[in-house]
């Protein structure tokens, strides 16, 4: 549905996919169901399609279809589900990675700086790590390498210094709180950028989202048929580079160090990567969906 989450680069990413209509594929994260969709109105009356989602608001959006099934479950879970759901092999992937536009719209999942709310931040309603927990209860070292790591902050040690001195009078529990705690080092007339980027490595940590998509991107690649595609949009270079490092991993032959005068790994490669530059939005999908004009997306298929 377009008002829980409108899908990026839908044409693009449903063509790459290159469906066939009797097969078997798998969208990693469902949300609106607008790919989804996509998908199905390109399957035959044999094709079926699986969809994951760890938040069961997306169950509201399941479609009336015989041909779907929806797995409320992380994708990081994804070989144990197919076997569960009697499938061995897939002739295609899809993930749209990132945070939907249900997350950021939604008050009280404390995903967006634009609304005072608890500390929250989870995308599995179940799951019992917080934003609070992180901002309250991690040592500042880890603090610092949050920051640094999944936000690529400035002056990360400053940042967590200021969380510190406040947490040591009070907790912080609310989005206003973290603001407020962090404001001595809130670059003027940047806000925005900076929170964007502070809001996003503690929800990254919150969520173990990079270890996410390494596992799940991994068992993407075994699962697929020879011809199989898998079609990935990121929307931050931290998630891009992780896509191209897997894509360039099984794609490539040798990875023996290069002073060896002879290959002793006997690497063959199993993908070929089809997008060699990222496929972006259109100046006038930006203009409809401004969500949109950070997605980068890549395609590769199994040998």
């Amino acid at each position: 549905m377009e008002s829980y989450h409108v899908p990026v680069l839908f044409a693009e990413s449903i063509d790459l996919l290159n469906i066939r209509p009797d097969g078997m594929y798998v969208d990693l994260t469902f949300g609106g169901g607008g790919h989804s969709r996509g998908i199905l109105e390109r399957l035959s009356a044999k094709g079926r399609l699986l969809g994951f989602d760890q938040d069961s608001d997306a169950r509201r959006n399941v479609p009336d279809d015989a041909r779907f099934t929806f797995i409320e479950s992380n994708f990081r879970f994804m070989r144990g589900q197919l076997r569960l759901h009697g499938y061995e092999q897939v002739d295609g992937v899809l993930a749209d990675l990132g945070v939907s536009s249900h997350h950021f719209d939604t008050r009280q999942r404390g995903f967006s700086f634009r609304f005072d709310a608890p500390l929250d931040m989870r995308m599995n309603q179940r799951a019992r790590l917080s934003a609070a927990d992180v901002v309250n209860r991690y040592e500042t070292g880890k603090l610092i390498r949050i920051f640094r790591d999944y936000g690529e902050l400035d002056a990360p040690h400053r940042i967590a210094g200021c969380i510190e001195r406040v947490r040591r009078e009070r907790p912080l529990a609310s989005i206003s709180d973290l603001i407020e705690a962090v404001a001595p080092v809130t670059p003027r007339g940047a806000d925005s950028k900076f929170l964007a980027k502070l809001f996003q490595a503690i929800r990254i940590e919150v969520n173990g989202e990079l270890d996410v998509l390494r596992s799940g991107l991994d068992a993407a690649i075994r699962w697929l048929n020879p011809g199989g595609r898998l079609v990935v949009i990121s929307y931050h270079s931290l998630e891009d580079r992780i896509v191209k490092e897997t894509f360039a991993k099984f794609a490539n032959r040798c990875t023996c160090p290069p002073d060896l005068p002879v290959c002793m790994c006997g690497k063959q490669p199993i993908l070929d990567i089809v997008t060699r530059k990222p496929v972006l939005p259109t100046a006038e999908e930006i203009e409809r969906n401004a969500r949109a004009r950070s997605a980068k997306l890549r395609v590769a298929q199994k040998r």
